[in-house]
C-alpha cells in the first residue's frame, strides 16, 4: 500500500486542528451553475460542532443569498508531518433566525473569527452578517 494514503482524523484531532477559528474556503450552491467559492474566516465551537462565519454582504457581494444555502466548507494545512484537512457540509443559517438566538450567542462567545482583509475598499465600509453552519457531514483527514 502507498505510504501517502489519507486517514480519517479522530474527533479530538479534528477539534484540535480547527481550534476556535481560522480560515478556509466556503462554497455556496448556485443551482445548476458552478458553486460560488470564496475564502472566509471562521470560528469553530467544538462543544457543539458548529462553525460561525462573518460574511460580507451588500450590492457588490455574491454572498447576498447565503441564508439557507447548501454549502461546503474546507480548511486545510500543510505541516512537517504532512497535510491535513476538514470538510463540513450542510445548510447556512442566519444567526438571527428564530429559535437559535440564545444558542448562537453562547457559541459566538466560544469562538474567535479572524478578521481577514481581502476587500478592495476600506474594511470599515463593508457590511457583514453572521451565519452558522451545523454540519450534516463533518470529516477530517490527515496524510498517512
Amino acid at each position: 500500500m502507498p505510504q501517502d494514503r489519507p486517514i480519517t482524523m479522530t474527533d479530538e484531532q479534528r477539534d484540535e486542528f480547527l481550534g476556535n477559528g481560522g480560515t478556509g474556503v466556503l462554497s455556496l450552491s448556485a443551482g445548476e451553475d458552478s458553486p460560488h467559492s470564496v475564502p472566509v474566516s471562521y470560528g469553530y465551537d467544538s462543544s457543539t460542532e458548529t462553525f460561525y462565519f462573518r460574511l460580507a454582504v451588500g450590492a457588490d457581494s455574491s454572498k447576498a443569498d447565503a441564508e439557507d444555502s447548501h454549502v461546503s466548507f474546507v480548511t486545510y494545512d500543510e505541516t512537517d508531518e504532512g497535510w491535513q484537512s476538514v470538510v463540513a457540509q450542510g445548510q447556512l443559517e442566519g444567526v438571527e433566525s428564530e429559535g437559535i438566538e440564545v444558542e448562537t450567542l453562547a457559541g459566538l462567545d466560544r469562538v474567535d473569527i479572524p478578521l481577514v482583509d481581502i476587500f478592495e475598499g476600506p474594511i470599515r465600509e463593508i457590511s457583514f452578517e453572521f451565519y452558522r453552519l451545523v454540519p450534516d457531514e463533518l470529516t477530517g483527514r490527515v496524510e498517512a
